[in-house]
């Protein structure tokens, strides 16, 4: 059955002026055949591809161990130990974020593990308000480091409507004057002051404080996009940093159904119109044969749809249902997209992107596959496109599951 609430984690990612890789990394992965996600933000020292390599290094260590039976703090007490400290400036070649989300046995909240080390303080909101928490802090001793080094951890609960932001310096020290304090190293930088007319935290939390006000319901793509474009914007639109933010939200979950193959049998005709008609969510049929057979059952008619479709066979129109495709060419070449992560701008309006910018948008699928041979057609070649309509779907929901970290369900008719 799928959860009636979801875990929606996004983030957003602006580069620092003049680089062309991002010394910012952020990770997430979902624990093979578990509930289980870890979201890891590592800011590696300096910028460009020495940045980015030591980023990437600390974002899959703490990513691996957080899957491990050990606790996190004492993982992440290995990954200090594991990274060196830079000899001139004596701070640590990346500092890091790492949050562990769970469902709880019965799925009715989330349970969060949050390690935290030197990038600027998280922050929590219950539905519009900002929650304060407490810490556990652990003191490293590296002797070869200058500086004080302490990660804080905790564990808390959050339930619908709650949030939780993580994000780099350069979404805190956004709108810094570079330049104007001899010898100042700003990577890495949390106390430079106001005079420097930093952002700072503070007033990162003032910032979502109102935007959540406004609105309420905001999702965490939007929500990590609207902060790095305020850091982006108190930085004259020139990146003094790269500006990376992640969101962690728990509301209830969208979701899409989508309809494939005819059914076993006209009793199994009727029970597939009966689960269109009570879904509550969008509902995409692929299938000149699925699509008559929905039309049927739900009293409607199968029309022509204009819109724009490539070097794709055309979509068609269902009153009630949101899209309508050919089948398996247009499935094929949605399996082949989301394997391959092609960015929705990146490709041509056609049936096959609509279909995933549905699914992209959605947390839940549930695919529901007609088990019956196709016996409108007598030719082998048309058969045998239908005999991999399994191995089709497979990769679609693997994809989905792995790649997007979607909920997917399928049934078979």
């Amino acid at each position: 059955m799928m959860n009636d609430i979801c875990i929606d984690i996004d983030y957003s990612q602006i580069y620092k002026n003049g680089q062309k890789i991002g010394g910012d990394v952020f990770l997430l992965d979902r624990s093979p055949g578990s509930n289980v996600i870890t979201a890891t933000l590592s800011d590696g020292l300096g910028s460009g591809v020495k940045a980015s390599v030591l980023a990437t290094l600390t974002s899959h260590m703490a990513n691996k161990m957080s899957f491990s039976p050990m606790d996190l703090s004492h993982s992440a007490e290995i990954i200090m130990d594991t990274l060196p400290v830079d000899r001139e400036k004596g701070i640590s070649y990346s500092t890091f974020t790492i949050a562990k989300v769970a469902f709880s046995d019965d799925k009715s909240y989330i349970n969060v593990q949050l390690v935290e080390y030197d990038n600027p303080e998280s922050l929590r909101f219950s539905d519009t308000e900002p929650v304060e928490w407490d810490k556990a802090s652990t003191r490293l001793r590296r002797k070869t480091a200058v500086k004080e080094e302490i990660v804080h951890t905790s564990s808390f609960d959050m339930k619908m409507g709650d949030r939780l932001i993580f994000f780099s310096d350069g979404v805190a020290q956004a709108g810094m004057v570079l330049g104007s304090l001899p010898g100042l190293d700003t990577e890495h930088l949390h106390s430079a002051g106001e005079q420097l007319g930093e952002w700072g935290t503070d007033n990162v939390r003032d910032f979502v404080h109102n935007l959540l006000r406004k609105d309420p319901d905001i999702n965490s793509r939007d929500l990590a996009r609207a902060i790095v474009t305020e850091a982006y914007k108190r930085d004259h639109y020139h990146a003094n940093d790269d500006i990376t933010c992640a969101v962690v939200s728990v509301r209830k979950p969208k979701r899409a159904m989508l309809v494939t193959g005819a059914p076993r049998s006209r009793e199994s005709d009727r029970h597939l119109g009966e689960m269109i008609k009570n879904f509550d969510g969008r509902v995409i049929v692929c299938g000149g044969t699925t699509a008559k057979i929905v039309a049927r059952e739900l009293g409607k008619d199968v029309k022509a749809d204009r819109s724009p479709s490539g070097n794709l066979p055309p979509a068609s129109v269902i009153e009630g249902i949101e899209l309508v495709t050919e089948g398996m060419l247009t499935l094929s070449e949605v399996a082949n997209r989301l394997e391959e992560k092609v960015l929705l701008k990146n490709m041509t309006e056609d049936p096959a992107k609509r279909i995933i910018r549905i699914l992209r948008d959605i947390d839940q699928l549930q695919i529901v596959m007609g088990t019956k041979i196709n016996s409108d057609t007598d030719d082998p070649a048309t058969a045998a496109k239908i005999g991999v309509r399994f191995p089709v779907v497979d990769r679609i929901a693997r994809s989905l599951e792995r790649k997007y970290l979607k909920e997917v369900e399928v049934t078979y008719l």
